[in-house]
């Protein structure tokens, strides 16, 4: 990890307001990332998307977000202004989404919506922009940019349309990009061609990534540090060649819980949890 960190986090909570009260969904979650990979695994509900979007300012308005420290290098992210966020929304950091037929405009063509979030960026021409995108779909492996730069998002698959968001969110050259359950939508093989592209865009361009997934196994192999949650709080951090022997718990729990293919199991163990851990450690 660098020396200064890319993104600090410090004492990040998070709470939406419910019919009885506000509802706790992240408990003090602190953490920096450097120009590294950081994986968020966790359970459903632990939190991890919600990271994501408070630091992006995403969050819906009956939500609450307090910390001591949310800081892109030189910007507060906490207090910054809602036309700050919109700059550095996409310029500076990126957020790749599960599915793309959600994140993508069905009536535009793929290739103006790339094209659009470069030129929102960088103040291009069409001209520049087209060959930007063009550009882009190429380095997202993607055959034939000039016949996908005019399908419609409905005329592509799974795979080829995470590619394309992969291209939208990573041409304005953003300094961190923040993976939401990028491949669980897609099967073994293109989830494995979509880390190694991934893996060698922010190799190539010196990002930080956030990683969130409930893939042990993925995270294991592919990040630097493994960040596990529960119920909003860390309960470990360690590095992700080192996730096998966790120390926590809950984190050997999850382990446990995974199939295993080499023999036969009449039954997956079933976690136990413990209410003390929600009074565990909250630095990562």
């Amino acid at each position: 990890m660098s020396e200064t960190p890319l993104l600090q986090v410090e004492d990040l909570r998070v709470s939406y307001q419910g019919r009885v009260g506000p509802v706790p969904a992240v408990r003090g979650i602190s953490f920096t990332l450097g120009r590294e990979r950081l994986g968020i695994v966790g359970e459903s509900g632990s939190g991890k998307s919600t990271i994501g979007r408070a630091i992006l300012g995403l969050l819906p308005n009956n939500a609450t977000v307090t910390a001591r420290q949310l800081r892109l290098h030189d910007v507060d992210l906490l207090h910054a202004s809602k036309r700050a966020l919109r700059d550095i929304r996409g310029r500076r950091i990126s957020m790749v989404l599960q599915d793309p037929k959600f994140s993508l405009n069905p009536v535009m063509t793929v290739g103006r919506q790339i094209a659009e979030s470069y030129r929102v960026h960088r103040s291009a021409s069409a001209t520049e922009a087209r060959r930007k995108t063009l550009e882009m779909l190429d380095a997202v492996r993607i055959d034939n940019p000039e016949r996908v730069y005019d399908l419609y998002p409905h005329e592509v698959s799974g795979g080829m349309g995470q590619r394309v968001m992969i291209a939208m969110m990573l041409i304005p050259e953003p300094e961190l990009l923040i993976a939401d359950e990028p491949t669980s939508a897609l099967d073994v093989t293109v989830q494995a061609q979509l880390l190694v592209l991934i893996n060698e865009l922010i190799a190539r361009r010196g990002m930080g990534l956030i990683l969130i997934s409930h893939n042990l196994n993925l995270v294991a192999s592919f990040c630097d540090r493994v960040v596990v949650m529960y119920a909003g709080r860390v309960m470990e951090t360690c590095k992700a060649a080192e996730l096998d022997r966790a120390q926590h718990p809950y984190t050997k729990g999850l382990l446990a819980c995974r199939p295993l293919i080499d023999r036969a199991q009449p039954e997956l163990p079933q976690l136990a949890r413990d209410p003390s851990w929600l009074d565990g450690p909250v630095a990562a």
